[in-house]
């Protein structure tokens, strides 16, 4: 089996929510591999924040980081696992039909699945949540409704091949429970 996983994440994507899982499955003996809309040139994470004189979250720059393989260029037979961070690359990535079609992949060879905060919205999109349980961040909670799930929020949402998270907060338990899945 193989021992690499693919990290789908751009521009905007949430620093913690690629990094962490990123070094965990390092440090577990996997190769993650970053997977974006390019590689000519580098993604651009950023920090999602909480200020007590905001209404929703903040958003800052954080580092960048290469793409180590583009988009189009994926063959989801070569990866045991799929991890899929929030921030806002979910957003236009969900536009992106190679990435369905590689999710869709995934759960069709009932490989394990990863994603948090806004992550799930790509998998709303793809058409796999219909039946499951699915945590995300809370104000995506319609989308993962709306797509058939059964929202829940907690730090780690086990369901069939799925785990799913709020946010980076819940980093360690969402880890935990996807390096299980993967055995």
């Amino acid at each position: 089996m193989s021992k690499k996983i693919l990290i789908i994440t751009g521009d905007g994507g949430e620093t913690l929510e690629v990094l962490y899982p990123y070094e965990r499955l390092r440090e577990a003996g996997y190769t993650p591999v970053v997977a974006a809309q390019s590689t000519d040139r580098k993604i651009q994470l950023v920090v999602h924040d909480f200020a007590d004189d905001f209404d929703t979250y903040t958003e800052k720059l954080a580092h960048m980081w290469p793409a180590d393989v583009a988009i189009d260029d994926v063959d989801p037979a070569e990866y045991a696992g799929l991890i899929i961070p929030g921030g806002r690359a979910p957003e236009y990535l969900r536009l992106n039909e190679n990435v369905l079609n590689i999710v869709r992949a995934f759960f069709d060879a009932d490989k394990p699945v990863a994603a948090t905060c806004h992550g799930p919205l790509i998998l709303a999109r793809a058409g796999v949540l219909d039946g499951r349980e699915c945590a995300a961040f809370g104000m995506c909670e319609p989308d993962v409704t709306d797509a058939g799930a059964t929202y829940v929020d907690a730090a780690d949402v086990t369901s069939g091949n799925l785990v799913t998270a709020r946010a980076w907060n819940d980093n360690g338990p969402w880890m935990g429970a996807f390096l299980k899945l993967l055995g």
